[in-house]
């Protein structure tokens, strides 16, 4: 796999978390495959979580009635968005597979994470009308959630008291990943590192280094209601 292209989007405050230990192998693994890995430390760049008019950098097309979503689109074709989202924009650019990595907030991604995905993946980026889905412009890419979560595993199951893990991360892969045209790769859950043993923390860890060395060959999951709802 050399010469292919990591980027790995890293939400979370403490390098010697869990997180920060799944980011570290996911780093080494693909090094040692000869990829070029980036890492978007989102905390440690102090990214900007909150989309507003100053991600334009020209002038607005309609000043009197502000619209992000317009805005933005008509700001990208101009090349006129602010630096911090050019720069993520160049590395999804490059990416030939996208890792995210963080702790399960309130059932999704932390704030600042979910703040990298409103103002990165634009309106003429990521996704355009038709190009939506199977055609949405970064079709071709792959792309992969790796989260802690603070309930146990029988929780999030069709009986558990969090329900099916996979209908919780439906407005992710689905509605977020695959309607920008992602090829989404089976979820890697490791589950609530905090109230188990060391030695179940460092099986996940040696589980995600043995996944990742075959992470190339990995089919994507099916993102269609009938796979999650059925």
């Amino acid at each position: 796999m050399t010469g292919k292209n990591v980027l790995i989007v890293y939400a979370h405050q403490e390098p010697k978390s869990m997180n920060g230990s799944l980011k570290n192998i996911a780093v080494d693994v693909f090094s040692k495959q000869g990829c070029n890995v980036t890492v978007s430390d989102l905390y440690t760049m102090k990214f900007n979580a909150a989309a507003t008019r100053s991600d334009i950098t020209g002038d607005l097309c309609n000043p009197q009635h502000f619209s992000y979503s317009i805005e933005t689109k008509e700001a990208f074709k101009k090349g006129c968005l602010s630096e911090d989202i050019l720069e993520e924009q160049r590395k999804v650019h490059e990416a030939d597979l996208i890792i995210f990595q963080f702790p399960l907030y309130w059932f999704s991604f932390p704030a600042i994470m979910k703040g990298w995905i409103d103002r990165v993946f634009v309106q003429g980026f990521a996704f355009d009308f038709p190009g939506c889905y199977d055609t949405g412009l970064l079709k071709g890419k792959i792309a992969l959630l790796s989260f802690t979560t603070g309930g146990t595993e029988d929780m999030f199951s069709k009986e558990g008291v969090k329900g099916d893990v996979k209908y919780l991360l439906w407005p992710i892969q689905h509605g977020i990943l695959h309607f920008c045209g992602f090829q989404v790769l089976a979820p890697q859950i490791s589950y609530a590192p905090e109230y188990v043993a060391e030695a179940k923390r460092r099986d996940m860890l040696i589980k995600w280094a043995q996944r990742l060395e075959n992470i190339w060959e990995e089919p994507p999951i099916d993102c269609t209601p009938s796979w999650y709802f059925h």
